[in-house]
């Protein structure tokens, strides 16, 4: 169920930024050591690092090497009950 959330979750935001025109880059994220992040997003000078989670009560972390690579970005998590949040 997680991947099928996941892939809702992106698909509806990719097309609420088109339909605000964002200019915002997004992208997936992960090492050669399999460590990852779901979505980033970069605009107005600021990256914002995504983990989409099905289940709320999952265990989230963000991999270290991405926060010593990026450590001024932000980080949240996107579940069921935040989704509107995400999508407005």
């Amino acid at each position: 169920m997680g991947a099928l959330w996941e892939n809702f979750v992106i698909a509806e935001r990719v097309k609420l930024l088109r339909y605000k025109g964002s200019d915002a880059a997004h992208y997936f994220w992960r090492t050669t050591q399999q460590q990852e992040i779901d979505w980033i997003e970069e605009g107005q000078n600021e990256i914002t690092a995504f983990e989409i989670k099905w289940n709320p009560k999952e265990k989230v972390r963000f991999p270290q090497t991405f926060a010593v690579n990026y450590p001024a970005a932000k980080n949240a998590v996107i579940a069921p009950a935040v989704i509107e949040d995400f999508l407005l």
